[in-house]
């Protein structure tokens, strides 16, 4: 391995967040910065926040109502006319009277 090509290792970095939590880890840098950490970020704390500032939550909702909407409506148009054709159907066989 050559000599004096990798950074120098602190073992004991310290990370400090926004929060004011602060950490230490290994690190090539003695000292980070952070703006969220595991105590403050919403996924590890349980407090999601959804930000929805241009309504896209609402409009992809309202899209996967109208597409259920047609969907239904396909499915309820396609039972009638198979209805129709069977009674079209139906009609055109003629009805043989056999007698004994």
């Amino acid at each position: 391995m050559k000599a004096d090509i990798h950074p120098k290792y602190f073992t004991n970095a310290k990370i400090n967040c926004a929060c004011g939590n602060v950490i230490e880890a290994g690190s090539t840098v003695p000292e980070i910065h952070v703006e969220l950490c595991s105590n403050c970020h919403p996924f590890y704390t349980g407090k999601k926040v959804l930000l929805d500032t241009e309504g896209r939550v609402e409009k992809f909702k309202s899209k996967q109502a109208a597409k259920q909407k047609d969907a239904q409506s396909k499915r309820q148009k396609a039972e009638k006319r198979a209805v129709a054709r069977a009674k079209k159907k139906e009609a055109k066989q003629p009805e043989f009277l056999i007698e004994a």
